[in-house]
């Protein structure tokens, strides 16, 4: 009976109306209305009308973003408050589903009846209240799971160019990890590439276990901005329910594009390289919702397009710190056809030292010191000016070449054991060291097609 009351006592209140004053550039000024950050509005009439968000007021006048396109949109046009702030319906029932940047399907089917309504704005799990990172998450990617370790809760940065392999890499990751659920958030991609990466690169049994997001590049950008987090309350929901949450976000950049301009229309002055100071504080707010939970956890991948290949680029560098770790794809190694293009040098686990064991460690510090002995001496091999017996280290880096592309190197659509991965890392790493016996026998049976009769490693399904 309350609640039968408190309905019509809201039924009766006046209706609030306000004004559109102006349309300036991705903006709509509002006036007549009170109104706060987050509020959703309906704007516009008859065939014209669409909704849209608070994201600023200032003097009276709120500026607002729409959620479609504001065409037709006038000065005068009424405006309404219609809710309190964007949700999103999430739940088991949305596991192989593509949906849009605010939750509705795009694949043509309506969505299940016992869906859950949550806010598309969380605040991340209380600092004291996670789990700690201490379980590996095999990626079923060689190179990841032995020289840059994910943990289940952990967030990792994909840093990359255009056209290195991030794309391919991510799909890899998705049809190999070990995880329960996996939510992909595609955010700025292109129209023709959804189609492709949903049907080839992840493919009918990878998107049977995921939830797909997408946004492409022509959406008004407060579509692509609440396009992470639909994704990421998502993968809350799943966290929540005591799952183990894979969220890959393609890319953070065109996340953190969307917002400067939705802070650029509304007023807000440039700063480091035209990125408003908006753009830095919602890195933060977007990354700490990823993580372990009090039960549950979220392992976050975020692509990060580093403009130029400049790492050290505005939203690069503060993605880096606040992430657990980056990987970072060298231009060099793809054109070279070394794929996955992962520099194993330039990329950091910060977790490694909890999921890992010593002996583990001790194989993966022994592969890196050869490869860094190998990448100083480059230059001297390449001129032929070094010479054979000046350095053990080297000269075992330079004998095994051939066996450490072979480890390094992985064909799209194999999926690596992570067992069998240690094991070859191990047998790399005694042939690496120079102090080392030979060993008696192959590291790997000749029988599995992993091993090719040349001193070193030649794994099944490389390039």
């Amino acid at each position: 009976m309350r609640s039968r009351l408190a309905a019509a006592v809201r039924a009766a209140a006046p209706l609030e109306l306000g004004s559109v004053r102006a349309v300036s550039g991705l903006a709509v000024e509002v006036v007549g209305l009170s109104a706060g950050i987050g509020e959703v509005l309906q704007v516009g009439r008859g065939a014209d009308v669409v909704r849209a968000e608070v994201v600023g007021v200032r003097g009276g006048v709120l500026a607002c973003m729409p959620l479609g396109r504001a065409e037709g949109l006038a000065a005068g046009d009424p405006v309404l408050r219609v809710a309190r702030r964007l949700t999103a319906k999430v739940g088991p029932g949305l596991l192989g589903r593509v949906l849009d940047g605010l939750g509705a399907p795009l694949d043509g089917a309506p969505l299940p009846a016992d869906l859950v309504e949550v806010p598309l704005d969380a605040p991340p799990p209380p600092a004291l209240s996670r789990q700690r990172v201490v379980e590996p998450l095999p990626l079923g990617v060689r190179a990841l799971d032995t020289l840059v370790p994910a943990g289940r809760g952990q967030r990792l940065g994909l840093f990359a160019g255009s056209g290195v392999g991030k794309s391919s890499l991510l799909s890899m990751v998705a049809r190999g990890a070990q995880a329960d659920v996996v939510v992909l958030a595609l955010v700025g991609e292109r129209g023709r590439e959804v189609r492709e990466f949903l049907e080839e690169d992840l493919g009918p049994e990878g998107l049977a276990r995921s939830v797909v997001v997408v946004a492409t590049s022509d959406e008004p950008p407060l579509v692509r901005l609440r396009a992470a987090a639909t994704a990421t309350a998502v993968a809350e929901h799943f966290r929540d329910m005591g799952l183990s949450v894979l969220l890959m976000m393609d890319s953070l950049t065109r996340v953190a594009t969307a917002q400067r301009e939705i802070g650029l229309s509304v007023g807000e002055p440039p700063a480091t390289r035209g990125y408003p100071p908006s753009v830095f504080a919602l890195l933060p707010r977007l990354l700490e919702r990823a993580g372990p939970g009090v039960t549950g956890s979220i392992t976050g991948i975020y692509t990060v397009l580093v403009d130029g290949d400049d790492h050290d680029e505005p939203v690069a560098d503060a993605a880096r710190s606040i992430l657990d770790g980056h990987v970072v794809l060298d231009r060099k190694l793809a054109t070279a056809g070394h794929f996955p293009s992962v520099d194993v040098l330039g990329s950091v686990s910060r977790v490694a030292s909890r999921v890992t064991t010593p002996d583990q460690r001790s194989d993966a510090a022994a592969v890196r010191r050869a490869l860094a002995a190998r990448r100083d001496a480059q230059d001297l091999v390449d001129v032929g000016a070094y010479v054979p017996g000046a350095d053990p280290l080297v000269d075992a880096a330079l004998a095994a070449a051939p066996s450490t592309r072979a480890f390094l190197t992985q064909a799209v659509d194999t999926v690596a054991d992570v067992e069998t991965s240690w094991a070859a890392l191990s047998g790399l790493a005694r042939l690496l060291d120079p102090d080392a016996p030979p060993p008696p026998s192959p590291p790997l049976s000749p029988a599995a097609g992993l091993y090719d009769g040349r001193p070193g490693l030649a794994l099944a399904g490389s390039a």
